[in-house]
């Protein structure tokens, strides 16, 4: 029971940061709030590392080209991607279209790793596609080669395409998961350090949008990954991996709660896009997903 509270209090954690990401972006460039965020939470993730997981820093080191490819791409890559996306486009419209995640990782694997797709994968994909564009045209299917979408629905399918590529890339890293958090957290908070501040990043003025990064750093950046971490303990990654949909689940209830509207287009598409990640991920009882397989895409958010 407690192993389940914590995966829901994760998934609603990660929920938060779309919905307080999407207030903060409005005065702080997404530069400036990726790096306050990694700025803030890396130290504590390094102390977490260190007191959970007791890593052996010499062998982190040793891999650290790869940790900085990973950095580049989830937690740099996507996080940059995701706030420059929430300047144009709702929460609950990015999270929508993120729940296709899992559908285009199915996809990249194939491409990449020669994975076997399947016909279950093909037709899951282009339902996960059809709900997409239903979302980005809000509803106008017809009009997608003549209309100009939404800046934002763009960058949001970008930013999945890269979470795709930081989850093949971080199957099998031999460090543990916070650890990896943290050294990857500590490498864009470096990184990003000079163009931040050449770019004017300071602490926010207004107290408000303060408590907003504030919330970031230490809730989906520490909180969801611990929670979900202690979890995986004694529940199985391929049943944890299930949670993942209450991300946009709770950023909707979140959004609609303070007051977004949720329009007919984004809850079809959200429909149609949750039916073909279940059918290209979820396998018959006889073969089911290997549970190694689900754990990769529950790396940081």
């Amino acid at each position: 029971m407690k192993a389940t509270i914590a995966l829901v209090l994760a998934t609603l954690m990660w929920a938060g940061n779309y919905v307080v990401g999407s207030i903060a972006v409005q005065t702080m460039s997404p530069v400036e709030l990726t790096w306050l965020r990694w700025l803030l939470a890396c130290v504590p993730l390094l102390i977490l590392a260190q007191v959970v997981e007791k890593p052996d820093w010499r062998l982190v080191v040793r891999h650290w080209p790869r940790l900085l490819l990973l950095a580049a791409l989830g937690v740099g890559g996507y996080n940059l991607l995701l706030y420059t996306a929430l300047q144009y486009t709702t929460p609950q419209s990015a999270s929508l279209i993120n729940a296709a995640n899992p559908a285009v990782m199915v996809v990249l694997a194939a491409l990449l790793l020669r994975e076997r797709i399947g016909w279950r994968g093909i037709a899951g994909l282009l339902l996960g596609l059809i709900g997409v564009v239903l979302i980005i045209t809000d509803g106008a299917l017809a009009s997608v080669f003549t209309r100009t979408p939404n800046a934002g629905d763009v960058l949001m399918v970008a930013a999945i395409v890269v979470w795709s590529l930081y989850t093949i890339v971080g199957r099998g890293l031999p460090v543990p998961p916070i650890t990896a958090t943290a050294a990857q957290g500590t490498i864009v908070a470096a990184l990003l350090a000079p163009v931040a501040l050449v770019g004017g990043a300071s602490w926010p003025a207004d107290a408000a949008i303060g408590w907003a990064v504030i919330f970031i750093a230490l809730f989906p950046s520490i909180g969801s990954y611990v929670l979900w971490n202690s979890a995986l303990k004694s529940i199985p990654p391929g049943r944890a991996g299930l949670f993942l949909n209450l991300i946009t689940v709770f950023t909707v209830i979140i959004a609609v709660i303070l007051g977004a509207q949720l329009t007919t287009p984004q809850l079809v598409g959200g429909v149609i896009v949750f039916a073909g990640v279940a059918l290209s991920t979820l396998r018959p009882a006889r073969a089911p997903l290997r549970s190694a397989e689900l754990a990769e895409r529950v790396r940081l958010r």
